[in-house]
């Protein structure tokens, strides 16, 4: 007979949960979760100011999912712990699967609760699919190390007290415990990858490497050491390499290949950007290392866009259609806030825009293409001064241009004013965009 998990649990009950007294289960209704709030139940009894509660998160998805409310509901009521069910809509028509979209609305909700520490059911099963799915996804280290025992979430620790336990070790428990549970149906899908794994992949490793949960975890272990380790070095290279609002080119590409990469990713993953192609980023980090001083490599994802401009990277954020924004210039206030526009727009006492040129209202418009500015020389095309100025292309689509009230295009901001309404003893409007 298999020793009772509980003491094992309590023997390795985690320092950093000292003095916490408020936990929240995790509560799907299915075995790992049972055993897992069983547990905590009977733990009450060890340590008397332990509040327990639990959350269970009805997803719609199932025709069952009201049975597995109820059921929730039963037992709480029995074992004397409250019970939140929350109901979340999980939207099938976007590009995630169904699984990421599920796992999302889960994650809110735990996010929400009022403990101090969220505890889930995952077991070692559970972890050595995830470290042979991950794989399967190409994942670097930080998805390798796949699920930690705890980390933070939001205000609150996520703990996963079982994934020192197999699922056969819950099993056991659940029959001599005689605690009941429900099935999801959906965990016979072979469709999904997990369960393709669970039902077809495991159990041959099972026959032929009995051990493979275990050899499986060690080596998330030792991802999530090396995870660790990078992490710390790219957090002091990103820290030497700013540059105001972004990174310096030289001391980017004083670093090693390697270096120059995690400082990269490290950087997106402070901006919120946690998705890009390990080929796109060598990519652009070549164009880096060889390209020319004035040329302007641009690394394009999903919510920003990574590009050399002058001496540094920066990441831009690609503006949306902006709608022309009128103001009026007033000497002693030196900065434009220009709404719906990434950027603003300095006043510089210098040689400029003429003060009678700036007289009445002004406004910034987008680009349309085709515009001429009035030079010495004659009207020559924004496109061209944008192009002469060294401005990125991709800073070029979202530059706004200063007209006056009669419809004359006064300035390109920042890259040369109109050759009429010059003065040496004017205002230079220079343009920074949000970078």
């Amino acid at each position: 007979m298999q020793p009772d998990l509980l003491s094992a649990l309590l023997a390795h009950w985690p320092d950093e949960l000292s003095g916490l007294c408020a936990f929240e289960v995790g509560l799907s209704g299915g075995l790992d979760s049972m055993v897992l709030l069983s547990l905590l139940a009977r733990a009450r009894q060890h340590r008397p100011q332990m509040q327990l509660t639990a959350v269970h998160v009805h997803h719609g998805l199932s025709v069952f999912a009201d049975d597995w409310v109820a059921h929730c509901q039963a037992v709480c009521a029995a074992w004397d712990i409250p019970l939140r069910v929350a109901r979340v809509k999980v939207d099938c028509q976007t590009g995630d699967s169904l699984e990421a979209q599920a796992r999302q609305a889960r994650y809110a909700v735990y996010a929400q609760s009022a403990a101090q520490v969220m505890v889930l059911a995952h077991h070692l099963d559970d972890q050595s699919e995830t470290v042979l799915l991950q794989a399967l996804r190409g994942g670097g280290p930080r998805a390798l190390a796949a699920m930690p025992p705890l980390r933070q979430l939001d205000t609150l620790l996520l703990w996963r007290p079982l994934l020192g336990f197999t699922r056969q070790q819950l099993e056991a428990y659940a029959s001599v415990h005689q605690l009941h549970w429900v099935e999801d149906d959906s965990n016979t899908d072979l469709s999904y990858r997990r369960n393709l794994l669970r039902h077809r992949i495991m159990p041959l490793l099972q026959q032929h490497i009995p051990s493979y949960r275990q050899q499986l975890s060690r080596s998330a272990w030792h991802m999530a050491q090396a995870s660790q380790l990078i992490d710390e070095v790219a957090a002091e290279d990103l820290q030497r390499c700013r540059a105001g609002k972004g990174l310096a080119v030289a001391d980017l590409l004083a670093l090693s290949p390697v270096r120059q990469s995690f400082l990269l990713l490290a950087w997106l993953r402070e901006l919120g950007q946690l998705q890009v192609a390990p080929e796109q980023l060598q990519e652009f980090l070549r164009q880096l290392r060889q390209a020319g001083p004035a040329s302007q490599p641009c690394l394009s994802l999903a919510s920003l866009s990574l590009l050399r401009y002058r001496d540094a990277v920066y990441a831009v954020r690609m503006a949306s259609e902006a709608a022309p924004f009128s103001l009026v210039f007033d000497p002693s206030t030196p900065v434009t806030i220009a709404t719906g526009w990434e950027g603003e727009l300095h006043w510089q006492p210098r040689a400029g825009l003429s003060p009678a040129s700036l007289a009445g209202p002004l406004q910034l418009r987008p680009r349309l293409g085709g515009e001429l500015l009035q030079q010495g020389v004659g009207r020559k095309p924004v496109k061209k001064l944008l192009q002469e100025a060294g401005i990125p292309p991709l800073l070029r689509r979202q530059w706004p241009l200063l007209y006056a009230a009669d419809g004359r295009l006064l300035a390109v901001p920042g890259v040369a004013v109109a050759s009429d309404c010059h003065s040496p003893q004017g205002f230079w409007p220079e343009w920074l965009p949000t970078l």
